[in-house]
């Protein structure tokens, strides 16, 4: 029987079901070679060579292919329709001709399809071709460029910035987004304006909002009214005359849907409507990809093809009726400019199954797969058709006057179905509803009011607004977006916080650097044009050893150069660029480097293993450190008072706030100290309070049996404590309220250890009972369920535990999460996956036999090898 490889089991699945028994259909489980991670993977001074590698995890993948080959050697090629899923089969294809499971002479066939349908599956068997040479080499600049920045990159940035991670060439261009972002957030100074509103009433008493557009005869700016004063005299203005309607206007207005789904707009839109994260997104869209249920995910496209035009107006037509169908098909233009992104729209294969239809378990898949269905079916319906209404309100002396603006909706057209979302939500006039109005009648003052304003920074980047403003500059492509947004917090250079990103000092830190030492390599127009070079080599236009030549030359030689830099040199040289940010100039004119404790220190930048910060110079005489960013320099470290001759002081460390007794001296180099518990705020810390926590353990009483009662806090949270005197070791109990470790009483205390003795906890013997209960795993079976763990709630699978994200409650977690978060831990930790276990499982009854004592051995060498599957 025919090979057939594509990446994962799931597409292997459905795909098996369309073309039969005939057919041997296997999974790659994604690429099964890459460059190892050392020196020398790509030889720059032999036309870029690579030495590629099988990953230990992929063996056994390539080895069931080869086998298959055994008895047909007939290999067809189906893996994704883009340029990683070419790459896939260019890997596939060399390691098994190397291994010589197919002959040199032996051709072997490649077929794409955008949906896995049938009608796709079987048109694209009955039409193969070979493997793009153009799209495979674009692959490899890609890989090679990707390479020789983050291995020779890297390195220099963990020399000179202790607790810098990694650079990349597209991530470090787009946490520079997110850190220029926050600095002009930083710098920007706020504009104060007025404006005055006046609530009005027509003849009838029906009420309606105007606002003023015109005082002493003149249009009114933005910022002509820029103070109190000035809106007091602009509302007695307005109070003091008689206003009547100048004029209204009428127009009609249409308003068009948005083209369908591509990439970046459907991660845009899941993240407006259901803050749903890039890589959730696509993941989420893989599975509907894979289930058959949507079109590929991954692509520039916005063109449909036109039995999917044709299918979606009938839709139209038997849901909404023949009002909602345009007289001719809407049309697109893709504005893809290669062959790699030259795919269709993402929208569903089925345009008659809504998502109720489709009964889909899953909760993530549901909810994308539905706003992908709206999305579709609304970019061929008809406008929606308005009415917009401007009406001028003046005084009969023309030195006020005042507009107001609504709008009539006369037909809903494709708004029945879907409206885009918005990334800021402004309430804008032209939403609102006007009564009947006339020209010439009276305008009845029912109130009139003044507003502040204060202009506002640009907001901080969200998932979506940061893939647009990514897309917009040309940097990287739809199927970079996620692991690209991905990476930069995981290094934690940045964190997402209420949907928003913010940059780290960590971060900061580092694109300082590379805008100091690197600028061209992290240039917006350096990495756009890259990435049109690229573009140019998979449409066959352009050598891509002529890239990778004329990128390295410059490359190489800036690495040398800042390689020989010492360490101090390079915080001064960011010291300096940062300045304006980390030393701002105080309003008493003092010297703001000025070390606020010890008063004759001068701060400078410093670097540790966390990431930057500013110390005094004078350290260790002078302790006083303060991040990067947050707080003013005076309110990072500060002294809330005295106590038996100590000061007792208020600082930041690495794992957040924390009181001190004292300054480290060198008779006493650990002064105590105590961090502050969760719940209790920084600013709110006093004297009191401070002298409280350092007073811990707190001794509650004696225990009945012998032995002090105690209450602290430790790593795991707050607990109460006790040892009986024959007990080699103390009993812990958790304390649920912070405010315990102070206030709990000793009736109770005996009772939560009473407790706690009697039921020591989830040991081996115990089994915890799961929060919420997910169900099997998709891809290999086994339960999949939610527990709570000392860390917090986590996933588990077997042996596997993937903590659960903080912005992410229990009680929502999906199984589409469950399982990536699963895979990501089971890739990182080596872990054991269940699917191997389940095929060894039988072999568990023959390990009570002596003479099979050995074969739970062989189980264990044969579950070890899919974890990054």
């Amino acid at each position: 029987m025919p090979v057939v490889v594509v990446e994962s089991p799931a597409k292997a699945k459905t795909i098996n079901k369309y073309l039969g028994k005939g057919y041997t259909v296997l999974a790659s489980y994604g690429h099964v070679r890459d460059l190892p991670p050392k020196d020398g993977s790509v030889d720059t001074d032999n036309e870029f060579e690579m030495k590629w590698e099988i990953g230990y995890d992929s063996r056994k993948h390539v080895k069931a292919i080869a086998d298959a080959l055994k008895d047909d050697p007939n290999l067809i090629l189906a893996t994704d329709p883009d340029r990683e899923g070419e790459a896939i089969s260019w890997h596939l294809e060399e390691a098994l001709r190397k291994r010589k499971a197919i002959k040199k002479d032996t051709p072997v066939s490649r077929v794409v399809f955008n949906a896995i349908t049938k009608a796709a599956v079987t048109e694209a068997m009955q039409n193969p071709r070979e493997i793009d040479a153009p799209l495979v080499e674009a692959y490899l600049a890609r890989r090679a460029l990707d390479y020789l920045v983050g291995f020779n990159l890297s390195p220099v940035l963990w020399r000179k910035l202790p607790g810098a991670r990694s650079a990349g060439r597209v991530q470090s261009v787009c946490l520079r987004l997110i850190v220029e972002r926050e600095m002009e957030i930083e710098a920007f100074n706020p504009q104060e304006y007025w404006t005055v509103k006046a609530m009005l009433a027509t003849p009838r008493g029906q009420e309606y909002e105007a606002r003023l557009t015109v005082l002493a005869g003149k249009k009114l700016e933005k910022f002509d009214i820029s103070n109190d004063t000035q809106a007091e005299l602009a509302v007695q203005a307005v109070n003091s005359r008689t206003l009547k309607v100048a004029s209204v206007e009428a127009k009609p207005a249409a308003r068009n849907p948005s083209a369908p789904f591509m990439t970046s707009t459907l991660q845009q839109e899941a993240s407006r409507k259901f803050g749903m994260g890039a890589r959730v997104c696509m993941s989420t869209a893989q599975r509907l990809y894979e289930a058959g249920h949507i079109t590929y995910m991954r692509t520039d496209g916005i063109d449909m093809a036109p039995e999917a035009v044709t299918a979606t107006r009938d839709a139209i037509n038997s849901r909404y009726g023949a009002e909602y169908v345009p007289s001719e098909p809407r049309i697109y233009k893709n504005k893809a400019k290669n062959a790699q992104e030259a795919h269709e729209c993402i929208r569903p294969t089925d345009l008659n199954a809504d998502a109720a239809a489709l009964k889909l378990r899953d909760a993530d898949q549901a909810k994308l797969y539905d706003l992908i269905w709206k999305r579709t079916l609304a970019c061929q319906m008809a406008s929606a058709k308005m009415e917009r209404t401007t009406v001028d309100i003046a005084s009969d002396d023309g030195q006020v006057g005042l507009r107001a603006t609504g709008q009539v909706v006369l037909f809903d057209g494709f708004m029945r179905v879907y409206e885009e979302g918005r990334d800021d939500h402004v309430v804008d006039d032209d939403d609102k509803r006007l009564p009947q109005i006339s020209q010439g009648e009276p305008a009845d003052k029912k109130s009139v009011s003044p507003e502040q304003h204060f202009t506002q920074p640009p907001p901080r980047y969200t998932e979506a607004t940061l893939v647009k403003r990514m897309e917009e500059l040309g940097i990287g492509r739809p199927s970079t977006y996620a692991s690209v947004i991905t990476t930069i917090q995981d290094r934690e250079y940045v964190r997402k916080d209420k949907n928003r990103l913010f940059p780290e000092d960590k971060g900061r830190i580092v694109t300082i650097f590379l805008l100091n030492f690197f600028r061209k390599y992290v240039g917006y127009e350096f990495t756009a044009n890259l990435e049109e070079e690229l573009d140019d080599v998979s449409a066959g236009n352009r050598n891509y050893k002529n890239v990778l030549d004329r990128f390295w030359k410059d490359f190489n030689a800036a690495i040398a150069e800042t390689s020989e830099l010492r360490i101090s040199a390079v915080l001064d040289v960011l010291d300096d660029a940062l300045a304006p940010q980390l030393y701002p100039p105080k309003e008493d004119g003092s010297d703001p480097r000025a070390c606020p404790k010890c008063g004759n220190g001068q701060l400078h930048l410093k670097s540790s293993r966390t990431g930057g910060f500013v110390g005094c110079g004078n350290y260790p005489e002078c302790t006083y450190t303060r991040p990067i960013a947050g707080e003013g320099a005076d309110g990072d470290e500060r002294v809330l008072g005295e106590d038996a001759g100590d000061e007792i002081w208020l600082k930041s460390g690495r794992f957040g706030p924390y009181v001190q007794r004292g300054e480290p001296t060198p008779e006493n180099k650990k002064p105590p100290r105590a961090s502050l518990p969760k719940g209790w705020q920084k600013d709110e810390m006093d004297l009191p309070k401070a002298l409280t926590l350092l007073s811990l353990p707190r001794e509650i009483g004696e225990h009945p049996d012998g032995g002090m009662i105690s209450s602290n806090f430790g790593r795991f949270g707050p607990y109460v404590m006790h040892k009986l005197p024959d007990d080699a070791k103390p009993t812990y109990a958790n304390l649920k309220d912070p405010n315990d470790v102070f206030e709990l009483g000793m009736n109770r205390a005996v009772e939560l250890l009473a407790e706690k003795r009697a039921n020591p906890g989830r040991g081996r013997s115990a089994a915890a009972k799961p929060l919420k209960e997910l169900g099997e795993h998709p891809d290999s079976g086994g339960p999949v369920n939610v527990m709570d763990g000392r860390y917090g709630p986590y996933v588990k699978w077997e042996k596997v535990n993937a903590t659960i994200p903080k912005d992410v409650e229990a009680a929502d977690v999906t199984m589409a999460q469950a399982v990536e978060w699963i895979a990501e831990k089971a890739a990182k930790g080596g872990k054991k996956k269940p699917a191997a276990k389940k095929k060894a499982a039988p072999k568990k009854k023959a390990a009570a036999k002596k003479p099979a004592a050995k074969k739970p051995a062989a189980k264990k060498t044969t579950a070890k090898k899919p974890a990054a599957e």
